[in-house]
């Protein structure tokens, strides 16, 4: 990529809009190739990035672009799957500002939003009046409402509320010429029509195209629901009661190709008090697709369809494999997942028993899962909304591709239409996935192609007419749901007829007679195999460097790197553990996603040979904080963490280290000395003016305390002598933080295991004038991944004769824990041993050995009334929640909850330096801070991470502290 301030007259645009703009306008090499991609298989980079801050930007950006020749492309969640949401424009980002709510009607429930609203959070505050916006795509989590009016979204339950353009009554734009209008109803007699002159001039245009078509229109416009091609002309010549129509449903589905939308005002539905959910099992796919018309004809709110393939890929993934186990009943080939909804239970029982009895006349008895738990239900509506991103965390160069997937039939066909399918895939060499809205006949089919084969390619182009012959056969729509961008454009002309598409122009002659908004979209577009605009270009070489890690089962780091597929489900901001830092500062770039799409155009040189060594690609990761959650909760399995301390290796090869890191590094092993001289050691928060020192020689910010070195570190000496008795018997991780900072920890972890009857064996090499044993978390943290994998080949070593002959080893520190679960395997391989299999949390050992029954000896007592738990990343990273609030709850009488928090933003060594201070203060106020501050006195607060309990005390006032501590508290 060319730096943008090196193409005549960007760097003077550049300027301009930075002058002029309140928001953030970004032109830099990295920006834009992190906006270069969406969720499709097509990477077109852009001119620029603007991110507006108020209306008033989006106006100054319109008369800017206007002015200059410069095409103009607004952008929602940029998970489109078509390319829709890539061009070589100036590209607007509303998602960080303009996501607000500026009117709700008490009395017709209409609520008007700003296009960056997503639409999780509009549900989420029009929850507790009772209402909720119905189109509930899989993507609910980052789509925006801009982008969804933009493509005409449906969602799962579209079968009973219709899809967007049912449901958008009026959109606030702006005009290319800088007009500003509200598109909404008209009249049937538009002398009546009131508005700006140019707006007037619009609908006068529109309805007359539309009626001088209309035959056509009718002819060749689909007799579906689900049809979202093209311009919705259809909805121009189908008047309502008065006559007229609403120029909104024009701008619905078009794609940012027309105008850009202000303020979005919208229906709402009261929400149903109940639902209820049927899994019937189908013995075969074809089975499953040729009885959905007979399920319909129950009126439920949806039909969502789950393939063998997604079946067997969700069951690989840890966030998945619990919920699947509870509604996924044998081996079946075909889900079809049945909702009906309502506001009285017992209609919804009976309808689930007419569902059982139907499934049954269908030759399919006891092949029905009830679900009518809302837990349940909620991880199986989990489950089916990750579908796209389950199906893509295949780990090879093919991948489901999405080109065909929105293909629409009528029900009767359904059947027929994915067998014919399957057939052409059989003849090409592949196979397809299938998941979705079986309800409505629009199943997302994915081949599995190779977009780096020229080969592939090709079968890509003849599935994809093979395909849209049957669909225009069958009477269907080629664009069910995802919208036309690069990948259906092209076919508009085929399936709609020239007249029909010729009108398409007319309208966006009207609209834009310059042709800068989202040129090549919907209209004069390019062919949706131009591989000039791929994702993988032809000549695509990504170079994998020397690596520490094991990436063998990606075929290397470049291709770990690649299993992001840009769906965005790391730009969530509710809670759970990704992506932190998005969550803080609303950026692309402290995303997973973007972060993987800079390594990938990093490591394929398209950011420069010395990309991985640019201080640029630094700061990309500077604000991964290793929480881990994309491990667990990307669908794809993107790795960030990792791949963050693999490539912060490579460039501390380049660059070195400050002083500040290199303290941090090496503290395992100065934490003996340090701890001897204690006194010293903790002068930095004692002495007047050392902390200010501190933040300007080294960068640790002077609001913060620093960890307190203990005088009387924790030895291995400490634990009584006894035999082993019933194989009782643990070793004891006893991690540098606990040991020198807060050996109360390990002490009560001793008492209460002894307490148990255990016999604790502990590695204590400094008893011996050796060198504590350590995990190497802090060189990995600092870019040292020799040191660390040398550090971590001690520690297997003294754990190995523990790990053979089966002793858990139990740690305190899940930061240290986890690390020999993750990455000491990564890095040892082989060496690793048994090593990772033992290694378990403190409190993992504790709810294992009573679920087994062998806590009967440890005897507790009531200490409280209430617990509130903060866990540190790495437990909900690697699903170790459960054990903490079972160890604690076998207190008598101790009420447990768990407090709903992301990264609680101390995350080690970050929240203390003076360059991470705000951002991770920003990370604990989006909800661990609040909640801890609202706890009542007497409630015992535990996080078990040591900078978790460090971020509480400085952020809030208030003590943290270990579950082993809680536990001794408790013995009787």
């Amino acid at each position: 990529m060319v730096d943008a301030a090196t193409r005549i007259g960007d760097s003077a645009l550049a300027e301009r809009l930075g002058r002029e703009i309140e928001g953030e306008v970004k032109f830099d090499a990295f920006t834009r190739g992190r906006y270069a991609t969406d969720a499709s298989i097509y990477q077109v980079e852009p001119i620029g990035v603007v991110i507006p801050k108020t209306e008033n930007d989006l106006r100054a950006a319109v008369h800017i672009a206007e002015m200059e020749g410069i095409p103009l492309l607004p952008r929602g969640g940029g998970t489109s799957q078509c390319g829709q949401t890539v061009n070589t424009a100036l590209v607007l980002d509303c998602t960080k500002y303009l996501r607000g709510i500026t009117d709700y009607d008490e009395e017709t429930h209409e609520v008007t939003v700003q296009p960056g609203i997503v639409l999780d959070h509009l549900n989420a505050w029009l929850k507790p009046k009772g209402r909720i916006y119905p189109v509930d795509i899989s993507t609910s989590s980052r789509a925006t409402i801009g982008g969804m009016a933009a493509n005409n979204s449906c969602g799962g339950r579209s079968i009973h509320y219709g899809i967007m353009v049912d449901n958008v009554e009026a959109i606030d734009a702006i005009l290319m010429d800088g007009t500003e209008a509200r598109f909404d109803r008209v009249p049937g007699n538009l002398g009546e029509l009131s508005g700006p002159a140019r707006y007037r001039d619009l609908v006068q245009r529109i309805r007359a195209i539309a009626e001088r078509e209309q035959g056509e229109i009718d002819a060749n416009i689909p007799k579906l629901m689900r049809k979202v091609g093209g311009y919705n002309l259809d909805r121009v010549t189908a008047r309502d009661a008065a006559g007229g129509h609403n120029m909104a449903s024009l701008l619905v589905g078009s794609e940012g190709t027309l105008a850009l939308s202000r303020r979005i005002k919208l229906k709402t539905h009261a929400i149903p008090k109940h639902r209820v959910v049927g899994v019937c099992h189908f013995p075969t796919f074809h089975a499953a697709m040729e009885n959905t018309q007979h399920l319909v004809t129950l009126k439920p709110f949806g039909v969502e369809l789950i393939d063998r393939t997604m079946i067997e890929l969700a069951r690989e993934i840890p966030m998945f494999q619990a919920a699947m186990r509870e509604f996924v009943a044998g081996e079946p080939d075909a889900l079809l997942l049945v909702e009906f909804a309502g506001d009285e239970k017992d209609p919804l029982l009976a309808k689930l028993a007419d569902l059982e009895t139907m499934m049954a006349d269908l030759g399919f008895p006891g092949a029905v899962v009830r679900a009518e738990d809302p837990g349940l239900q909620a991880r199986i509506t989990e489950v089916r909304q990750s579908g796209l991103n389950i199906m893509m965390s295949m780990k090879s160069d093919g991948k489901p591709v999405s080109f065909i997937e929105d293909c629409a039939v009528p029900l009767e066909h359904l059947a027929d239409y994915t067998a014919r399918l399957t057939d052409v895939f059989t003849k090409h060499g592949t196979k397809g996935t299938w998941y979705a809205h079986a309800s409505v006949g629009t199943l997302h089919v994915r081949p599995i192609l190779n977009m780096k084969d020229g080969g592939d390619v090709k079968k890509m182009r003849a599935i994809a007419e093979e395909a849209f012959e049957m669909v225009r056969e069958y009477k269907g729509s080629h664009s069910g749901e995802h919208g036309d961008g690069i990948v259906r454009s092209e076919f508009h002309r085929s399936m709609f007829g020239d007249r029909v598409v010729d009108a398409f122009a007319e309208v966006k002659q009207a609209f834009d007679p310059k042709g800068l908004m989202n040129p090549g979209r919907i209209v004069n577009p390019p062919k949706m195999d131009d591989r000039s605009l791929f994702r993988f270009k032809p000549g695509y070489t990504a170079v994998n460097p020397d690596t520490r890690f094991d990436w063998s089962a990606w075929g290397g780091l470049s291709g770990a790197v690649e299993m992001c597929n840009n769906n965005g489900a790391c730009r969530k901001r509710d809670p759970g553990v990704m992506c932190p830092s998005f969550r803080a500062t609303g950026d692309e770039q402290h995303l997973v996603r973007g972060r993987a799409n800079t390594l990938r155009l990093a490591l394929s040189g398209q950011l420069g040979p010395e990309a991985l060594s640019d201080p640029a690609l630094k700061e990309t990761l500077d604000l991964c904080v290793g929480c881990k959650g994309c491990k667990r909760e990307c669908p794809t399995g993107v790795d960030m963490a990792k791949m963050k301390t693999e490539v912060l290796g490579q460039y501390v090869k380049r660059h070195g280290l400050s002083a500040k890191d290199r303290l941090i590094a090496e503290m395992p092993r100065y934490a003996e000395a340090a701890s001897r001289f204690s006194y010293l050691a903790n002068l930095r928060d004692a002495v007047p003016g050392a902390a200010w020192l501190s933040e300007k020689l080294l960068g640790f910010a002077m609001e913060r305390t620093l960890p307190h070195w203990t005088s009387a570190p924790f030895r291995g000496s400490e634990v009584s002598d006894r035999p082993v008795v019933d194989g009782r018997e643990v070793v004891l991780f006893a991690d540098t933080f606990n040991t020198y900072f807060e050996p109360e920890n390990l002490r009560a972890a001793v008492a209460v295991l002894e307490a148990a009857g255990y016999t604790i064996h502990v590695i204590d090499p400094v008893a011996a004038g050796g060198r504590h044993v350590c995990c190497g978390r802090t060189y990995l943290a600092s870019g040292l991944i020799e040191k660390a994998e040398a550090e971590m080949a001690r520690l297997a070593e003294a754990f190995a004769p523990f790990a053979e002959r089966g002793v858990p080893i139990v740690g305190l520190e899940p930061s240290c824990l986890f690390t020999l679960k993750d990455e000491l395997p990564s890095l040892l391989r082989d060496r690793a041993g048994k090593v990772p299999e033992m290694a378990m949390l403190f409190e993992e050992f504790i709810a294992r050995e009573a679920a087994a029954g062998r806590l009967d000896g440890l005897k507790l007592k009531p200490i409280g009334a209430k617990a509130l738990v903060h866990g540190h990343c790495h437990q909900k990273a690697f699903a170790a929640m459960g054990p903490v609030q079972t160890a604690l709850k076998l207190i008598p009488g101790l009420d447990v909850s768990v407090i709903e928090s992301s990264c609680c933003g101390m995350a080690g060594a970050f929240g203390y330096e003076k360059d991470h201070i705000e951002v991770s203060m920003k990370m604990a106020e989006l909800s661990l801070l609040p909640a801890v501050r609202a706890a009542d006195p007497d409630t015992i607060l535990v996080a078990d991470g040591t900078s978790c309990r460090h971020q509480i005390h400085d952020g809030a006032g208030r003590e943290a502290i270990h579950v082993s501590r809680v536990l001794e508290r408790a013995l009787a």
